[in-house]
């Protein structure tokens, strides 16, 4: 593999396990995003401020640099612009355009529909007046959110009219191509399902389920605080979901790469796709499956990018119980720093990273962009993690003045 070059679209402190994978593959590593200070970029070989979402840009530096493989790892915005650059290079990769249906929720939203699948009523909307002339068409409470964002960045849930106005206004400000979708709220049953999942030749031949944690009280509750492994529901629910999963790949003629997935099941187990992310997921997620499962999802998100074969990847069970955290703050502030007892440290923790330093300003959690730090935990039940995760504010307090 040596001599090869990777390009790798984004350098941020969830983007490094891909740098540091790839390098250990023998490949020289180039990094491009517009923020030079990101962490991800001293570990690269080359380092260009081209943005990620600039399609014709990216494309031109691919060229320029003859590169022989490109990466869009834990990052949603950059997905097009990394199949959109492999197509036009003759690249390993997912079909563009259904990367695209993939990363923007209406259009998502419209795939489900068109196939039949289970969906909450959704339309996606440019203008506050549209949605309203709509708004009697939808059953409340119901979802405003963003189109084109991640990090559950710009979401609100509305129960009525009144609010419309500020939630459009919120969602918006989070939109690059300035749209926004409502959506009919789908009340869950047990946890909403996270993790990340691979095919081989369009099969998903690996996928390791979590459930999604939320901050119950303050701040932003859409956003996630973490997730854990493995998913509390019977083995025919994981099979369930997976076959649906399967039928939607099958429909985009997705190839080889990983997923991420927020999915929802209400109380008669049906499923309802709320996204299939064509990417590794962020939040540490690869790290964790890797401790729970074994399965190393960088190492073949960078071996298909390369178009290496992919074929001896196949299910592996969860082992022990784990989970990812996100050390936040409901209030912004200057931080001073985190408290953990003891026991905690001892018994739970297994891997502990700060993002930001004593005196440093910091922001209240409303989105992803709010995370200050991140902990990799293990427990030695399912009970002590649901209840760890669930009320971590009892293990885990951020101080800030």
């Amino acid at each position: 593999m040596s001599g090869k070059k990777i390009l790798l679209l984004g350098g941020s402190h969830f983007q490094i396990p891909s740098v540091k994978t790839a390098k250990r593959l023998g490949l020289y590593t180039i990094t491009c995003d517009y923020l030079p200070d990101n962490p991800g970029h001293k570990f690269a070989d080359e380092y260009h401020n081209v943005s990620t979402t600039d399609r014709e840009a990216v494309l031109d530096l691919a060229r320029k640099l003859k590169i022989d493989g490109i990466v869009c790892y834990a990052s949603d915005p950059a997905a097009p612009t990394c199949a959109y650059v492999a197509e036009k290079l003759g690249l390993p990769g997912q079909p563009y355009r259904s990367v695209e249906i993939l990363a923007n929720k209406d259009l998502f939203r419209n795939f489900l529909t068109e196939n039949g699948f289970l969906v909450p009523r959704a339309r996606g909307f440019s203008r506050l007046e549209d949605a309203r002339a709509d708004w009697k068409n939808f059953r409340l409470p119901v979802m405003v959110k963003p189109v084109d964002s991640s990090g559950s960045k710009g979401v609100s849930k509305i129960d009525s009219e009144a609010e419309l106005e500020k939630a459009v206004e919120y969602a918006l400000s989070f939109s690059r191509c300035k749209r926004f979708i409502i959506e009919e709220y789908i009340d869950k049953y047990g946890y909403q399902i996270a993790g990340d999942g691979f095919s081989v030749d369009g099969k998903l031949v690996f996928r390791s389920f979590a459930n999604e944690h939320f901050q119950i009280s303050g701040g932003n509750p859409f956003v996630p605080i973490g997730e854990s492994w493995p998913y509390n529901m019977p083995e025919r629910v994981h099979e369930k979901v997976h076959r649906e999963i399967q039928k939607a790949l099958d429909l985009l003629k997705m190839r080889t790469g990983a997923y991420n997935f927020d999915i929802r099941i209400d109380r008669d187990e049906n499923v309802y796709l709320m996204e299939i992310g064509p990417r590794n997921g962020g939040n540490l997620i690869a790290q964790v499956t890797q401790y729970a499962t074994g399965v190393d999802m960088v190492e073949y998100t960078i071996k298909a990018a390369m178009g290496d074969d992919c074929s001896d990847l196949h299910m592996a069970p969860v082992k022990g119980f784990w989970s990812c955290y996100m050390v936040h703050s409901r209030k912004g502030g200057k931080f001073v720093g985190v408290n953990c007892s003891d026991e905690f440290k001892k018994n739970n923790i297994v891997e502990f990273d700060m993002l930001v330093k004593p005196g440093e300003e910091v922001p209240a959690f409303n989105g992803s962009n709010g995370t200050l730090g991140t902990m990799i935990l293990k427990y030695a039940s399912l009970d002590e993690m649901l209840y760890k995760m669930d009320h971590m504010e009892e293990f885990v307090q951020v101080e800030v003045e």
